[in-house]
């Protein structure tokens, strides 16, 4: 889990477009909610397990919005590189 969150953290710190930078920031989701499990497993507490199950729908939630979004940036601009400052068409 600390793995697959870390190369989370890298993609969103490397990555220059928005959809990549939304998949690394689902990965750190998923590692976050891989920790939540086994630390309910370990313990014997299913409450773990449905936060787990909530974090899961909200990050789902999250990536719709997000490529929702996304998407009507990149109608709006000719360069999709979050570090380009640029003025919007129209």
């Amino acid at each position: 889990a600390v793995f697959i969150f870390c190369c989370g953290a890298a993609g969103v710190a490397l990555r220059k477009n928005p959809v990549g930078m939304l998949m690394s920031i689902e990965l750190m989701i998923n590692a976050t909610i891989l920790l939540l499990v086994l630390g309910s497993r370990i313990h014997q507490q299913p409450v773990g397990q449905s936060v787990a199950l909530l974090a899961l729908v909200l990050g789902a939630a999250e990536a719709v919005v997000g490529l929702a979004l996304a998407l009507a940036v990149f109608r709006q601009r000719d360069v999709v590189d979050v570090d380009a400052p640029q003025e919007l068409k129209g």
